[in-house]
């Protein structure tokens, strides 16, 4: 596999790619159409925030699988069209965590000490000790917008201190907050609270400039800190507040646009800390972020969940061997439910019975998904078979129960099409051996994989030499056969396994004769012969 890495990243990261087989492309100034000609082959790209990965880029990709974002922001990243392309995007949150937090604490007490500006004048020959009267942090209040990854590891260190803590994030929870010493507030009450307000956001559409003028008149006499990203606070607003002390200072890392231009006003003020993008930049935290996004894209490869997906579902590793099987049968399964199914597909259900239902099973849906899509010939995988079923007004539901009668996990595939529906059963014998199980209420027992022939046909003797026959004539063998029916003399279903196709002559010929009902040919893959 190619991979295409075009923002320098640890070493430790790409030594493990390489080992593991890879081609490793390093282009680290390449843009444009010249990226485009890079990416084309590429299984795999890996960037820092110097990339943007836009749509059409991922036009220009067809071979990619993964995007791995050597870091935190995905700004950078259009992740519809990611998704859209069935391209994985992830990122490495961890990696950088405590290195982030570190770089904060240290802004703010900067900050509050006027330490560059004492350290530039002293250097400068002057001993101005009577021009800084520091703020102390003990007992003071700490404002923490965005309550994610970071922004609690910068609540412990700073609770630790003697802060009190005040926290605005939407998507968490007061009970988390609480657990880490935070009340949560809306952001009116964070901004008013804050004697030291710190920026900890993802920058999104909703969070793009959070921080104006009006906010930084409710912080009053506070500092900001914003070592998170650029953009989510209004630089003017901020020069602006900060020269004319109605916010008593700031310290940032991060800028809306990077690398800074020198007229950005914040180089101007004297009681505005800058530092251009540090936050990140310690040996361990780049050795971190390159060697789990590096650990990422070897897991895509390997068909494996991967574990900060964005845009795919993904599950902690130790779940994933218990939950690997089903991906296969519920692929399956809905493979089979669709080639036995007539008109639009309206609604999919997926049931999950007995002990699979106590995993996690989003990866196993989107298998089941990606398999009724495929033999329609949609491009879908398991990114982008969520966004298909949406697009195309499909309803998925999801259902389980932690009883199944007669096997220890099952998991069921129905779809319709608003009139009929078509159910499909799979499980695994002694282990790992996957079997279809059941056919729209038929009792079977199918091997998944190879040629598979469906036969509804009238319970008379004889009529399972016949279809055996006529499939002798034609040099198609039967590797395997199974046969149920519902009640005596009624409608009854054989599953054949084939080692070759079935074309629509020879079943043309099966439904000649008046017993047989109907026939369907069912392609898988693993045909094991071809």
């Amino acid at each position: 596999m190619k991979i295409l890495v075009t923002d320098p990243i640890a070493e430790p990261g790409l030594d493990r790619l390489r080992e593991a087989g890879h081609t490793v492309e390093t282009a680290y100034d390449v843009e444009g159409d010249a990226l485009h000609a890079a990416v084309a082959d590429a299984n795999a790209l890996v960037v820092r925030s110097g990339t943007d990965v836009t749509e059409e880029l991922f036009a220009a990709a067809e071979e990619l699988t993964i995007v791995g974002r050597a870091g935190i922001g995905v700004d950078n990243i259009d992740i519809d069209a990611a998704t859209e392309a069935g391209v994985i995007v992830a990122n490495a949150p961890e990696g950088n965590v405590r290195a982030a937090a570190e770089h904060t604490v240290a802004m703010t007490f900067a900050a509050a000490r006027s330490i560059p500006q004492a350290h530039t004048r002293l250097k400068a020959g002057e001993w101005a000790k009577s021009d800084y009267l520091g703020t102390e942090l003990n007992g003071a209040t700490l404002g923490i917008v965005g309550f994610g990854r970071v922004g609690q590891e910068v609540a412990k260190k700073l609770d630790g201190l003697g802060m009190n803590l005040v926290a605005y994030d939407p998507y968490i929870s007061e009970e988390r907050a609480a657990n880490l010493g935070a009340e949560l507030v809306e952001l009116d009450e964070c901004l008013a609270s804050a004697d030291v307000l710190t920026i900890h956001t993802p920058l999104t559409p909703e969070t793009e400039n959070l921080i104006g003028e009006d906010e930084l008149d409710r912080l009053g006499r506070g500092y900001l800190v914003n070592c998170a990203r650029g953009g989510v606070v209004d630089e003017a607003a901020l020069a602006a507040a900060v020269a004319d002390g109605s916010v008593a200072g700031a310290a940032i890392d991060v800028f809306a646009e990077e690398p800074v231009s020198q007229d950005n006003p914040l180089l101007d003020v004297e009681n505005a800390i800058v530092t251009p993008h540090l936050a990140a930049s310690t040996h361990a935290a780049q050795e971190n972020v390159a060697t789990s996004i590096a650990d990422q894209v070897l897991a895509a490869f390997a068909s494996k969940p991967v574990m900060n997906a964005l845009n795919a579902p993904s599950m902690d590793a130790s779940a994933f061997p218990r939950v690997r099987p089903y991906l296969d049968i519920a692929s399956t399964a809905g493979k089979i439910a669709t080639q036995l199914l007539d008109g639009r597909i309206e609604t999919i259900e997926v049931t999950y019975e007995g002990d699979i239902a106590a995993e996690e099973i989003d990866l196993v849906t989107a298998s089941a998904l990606e398999g009724v899509f495929e033999p329609l010939e949609w491009q879908v995988n398991a990114v982008n078979a969520p966004r298909i079923a949406e697009e195309r007004g499909i309803e998925v539901v999801e259902s389980k129960t932690r009883t199944a009668e007669d096997f220890q996990s099952l998991v069921t595939v129905t779809v319709t099409n608003g009139e009929e529906e078509i159910g499909v059963c799979g499980t695994l014998f002694a282990g790992e051996d996957p079997r279809i199980v059941r056919i729209d209420g038929f009792r079977v027992d199918a091997i998944p994989a190879g040629h598979m022939l469906v036969a509804r046909n009238v319970d008379e003797p004889g009529l399972i030499g016949f279809i055996g026959t006529v499939l002798g004539d034609a040099d198609v063998n039967i590797a395997g056969m199974f046969n149920a029916r519902q009640v005596i003399g009624g409608e009854a279903m054989t599953v054949y396994n084939l080692d070759e196709p079935v074309s629509e002559e020879l079943q043309d010929r099966l439904e000649d004769d008046d017993r047989v009902i109907e026939t369907r040919y069912i392609a898988l893959n693993g045909t094991g012969t071809e």
